[in-house]
């Protein structure tokens, strides 16, 4: 599975409740360009303070605190790119950012005030952070809020992650090596049995593909893009021997991709200690592994014969969960809905489960139109849901 990559992010706001992320984001979309513009019907359009955004003057501007919610359109009068967060002086829970504030340019951040402490903290891009005046607002519900997340706060999960990839790879080696010795002596029935289990077992350390780089093109790489498809020699890998299983090739046109398929898995294991996963994709990563499962295992789109889509997202489950044990320390106090997602979690686990049998796994294609609804509808709440942990667990400057 090759991740998308989805990170860039132009706006960030904290959506730690997922359905409140899209609503703020709208909000903060829809405000844009309105500073100068004020609404004529005030009750239905929320209020607008421009605000100042500079290494003297961080913050100046909100001189008339309400509740409720409010656009606040950040001007940017010093001559470098910053970053701007509105947070509670006492904890330094953020309850809103922009990023990429541009010398001499405005940008809009929507986000609910409550009762509470406020303040803007403006980080220059070559400069310290500077925090601007406290506000005070004396009554109302505020919006979700969450301490930002550190680089330094994320090296122990990354760590303990890439140990555990650690223990992951030498049994893919292993049963990449049950799945060759199968080919080699002619059993293909036992190598389409052998098959599945050794894909599984790679397929649940999918937090680690970029730190993999070219080596995952040639474990679990498909033929997409390549001039001859399933026939050109650059297909390999555990697609490549699938093809084979799965479209009556014999077993010794299918020695070589085997043997080279434990070569690939067997040298990315041994070179695992030198490599280094870069902590702050780690949240990202949890959300990219069940989104990619959406847009390529749903769909069969990696399905090369062995009708096992499912049961890859099924591993993939298993891989995100992993990714999350890992993260729980830092998502138990920012995170509400944690709770909620351990559940769906636990939802899909088992929908996914019941598409088993003594056969193999259902076919994607042949799930009833209700099954395929409910799958679609429990994974897709679940990225959006994960979205909100990559974005809680984007590490932030805090200096």
């Amino acid at each position: 599975m090759r991740l998308a990559g989805q990170g860039a992010r132009s706006l960030r706001l904290w959506g730690v409740l997922a359905p409140a992320a899209v609503l703020v984001l709208v909000a903060a979309l829809l405000a844009l360009g309105r500073a100068s513009h004020p609404a004529r019907n005030t009750a239905a359009r929320p209020p607008h303070t421009l605000v100042e955004v500079s290494p003297g003057r961080c913050g100046r501007g909100w001189d008339d605190p309400r509740p409720g919610v409010q656009v606040f359109d950040l001007r940017n009068t010093s001559d470098q790119a910053a970053e701007v967060y509105l947070e509670d002086p006492g904890t330094r829970a953020v309850y809103g950012e922009v990023e990429g504030i541009g010398p001499g340019t405005t940008r809009a951040l929507t986000v609910r005030i409550g009762k509470g402490a406020y303040a803007f903290r403006c980080v220059p891009e070559d400069s310290d952070a500077v925090t601007g005046p406290t506000v005070r607002v004396d009554r109302g519900r505020p919006g979700p809020a969450a301490v930002a997340v550190t680089v330094h706060d994320l090296i122990p999960p990354a760590i303990a992650y890439q140990k555990w990839v650690a223990g992951g790879l030498d049994e893919t080696v292993r049963l990449t090596g049950a799945l060759r010795s199968a080919v080699d002596r002619g059993d293909l029935a036992g190598a389409r049995r052998a098959w599945l289990p050794a894909h599984l077992q790679y397929e649940r350390l999918g937090a680690a593909y970029d730190a993999f780089g070219d080596a995952d093109g040639r474990i679990d790489g498909t033929d997409a893009g390549l001039p001859r498809g399933v026939h050109d020699p650059s297909f390999t890998g555990f697609h490549r021997v699938e093809y084979g299983l799965w479209h009556g090739e014999a077993a010794r046109t299918l020695r070589g991709p085997a043997a080279g398929l434990v070569k690939a898995v067997t040298a990315l294991r041994d070179d695992w200690a030198q490599a280094r996963m870069d902590p702050a994709q780690l949240g990202l990563r949890a959300h990219e592994i069940l989104e990619n499962t959406v847009q390529f295992e749903l769909t069969g789109r990696t399905d090369y014969g062995s009708g096992s889509s499912l049961a890859t997202a099924r591993a993939n489950l298993d891989g995100t969960r992993a990714v999350l044990s890992r993260l729980r320390p830092l998502l138990t106090t920012r995170y509400r809905q944690l709770s909620a997602l351990d559940r769906e979690l636990g939802q899909a686990r088992t929908l996914l489960d019941g598409f088993r049998h003594d056969g193999g796994w259902t076919r994607p294609a042949e799930l009833s139109r209700a099954d395929r609804e409910k799958t679609d509808a429990v994974l897709g709440d679940l990225v959006e849901r994960l979205a909100s942990v990559a974005t809680l667990c984007d590490p932030r400057r805090t200096s």
